[in-house]
């Protein structure tokens, strides 16, 4: 056979050609993909914030964001992208309605209170934003969790002891006082995330929340962060704890580790 070296040459211009179309094909970045959904509850309006990725693979299951008391902002719609990068369509929750944000303590409780003295109010908010997340094409609707942080914490807590029907719940340096644990009604697995020098969630909370646990027989996941205080979460944490005299900082190693240890539980639940 005789030898032509321009067949051969063309030959490997072809193939590393071939090779770099799969590379840039294996190599797609995936780009998060934000919406404004509105949603009805109690006759109020939720003015959401929606993050999926362009990611069409597959099915995304659904987490549902229930920010602190200062309501939807930019720790939540933060958070919601990132999970949108892990493959999960999140939904950041507008508990208050009507996309209200306090600008102070004072302020924040007052949109707060309704909801510790009616926890019913959260429940059936949660509830209204997992139909509508249900609704997209593109949402898993068989694999579903709820997480919150501070306020958010304490809501999606008592909501899984009063049935929200999904798959598990985190609580970001959340109360942990509220709703009494009845076995029969809980669906969800629950995983929480604890500062271990938050002052607004004391040792005797902590020590009550574990024994009502265990006296009805519900399993759960207390992971405790050192050096953290209460909505170690969040970056602006340490910003309006020197604003509004309050004992909270921003941790980055305990925001870390506990969205992992968040990541962990849902490869569990899943």
């Amino acid at each position: 056979m005789k030898f032509n070296l321009t067949n051969l040459i063309v030959a490997i211009i072809v193939a590393f050609s071939m090779t770099a179309c799969n590379i840039s094909t294996d190599t797609h970045q995936l780009i998060v993909k934000n919406e404004d959904v509105t949603i009805l509850a109690d006759s109020v309006t939720m003015n959401c914030f929606v993050a999926y990725s362009d990611d069409t693979t597959s099915k995304k299951p659904i987490v549902l964001i229930v920010p602190e008391w200062w309501g939807l902002d930019t720790h939540v719609k933060t958070r919601a992208n990132q999970l949108a990068e892990l493959g999960y369509l999140a939904v950041g929750i507008d508990m208050y309605g009507n996309s209200k944000v306090a600008s102070d303590p004072g302020t924040a409780k007052t949109y707060a209170t309704p909801f510790y003295t009616n926890p019913q109010l959260a429940l059936s908010r949660l509830q209204a934003a997992l139909a509508k997340a249900k609704t997209y094409s593109l949402a898993d609707t068989s694999r579903t969790a709820a997480i919150g942080y501070c306020f958010g914490g304490a809501m999606v807590l008592n909501s899984a002891k009063l049935g929200l029907p999904v798959n598990g719940v985190v609580s970001f340096h959340g109360n942990l006082a509220g709703v009494p644990p009845v076995k029969e009604l809980l669906k969800a697995q629950i995983l929480i995330c604890h500062g271990a020098i938050d002052q607004f969630v004391s040792a005797q909370e902590v020590a009550t929340f574990k024994k009502q646990m265990d006296s009805v027989g519900i399993p759960y996941t207390f992971k405790e962060y050192a050096n953290a205080t209460h909505a170690f979460t969040n970056p602006a944490s340490t910003e309006n704890g020197k604003k509004f005299n309050l004992p909270i900082t921003y941790n980055a190693a305990a925001d870390t580790a506990s969205f992992n240890d968040m990541k962990a539980f849902f490869g569990r639940i899943f």
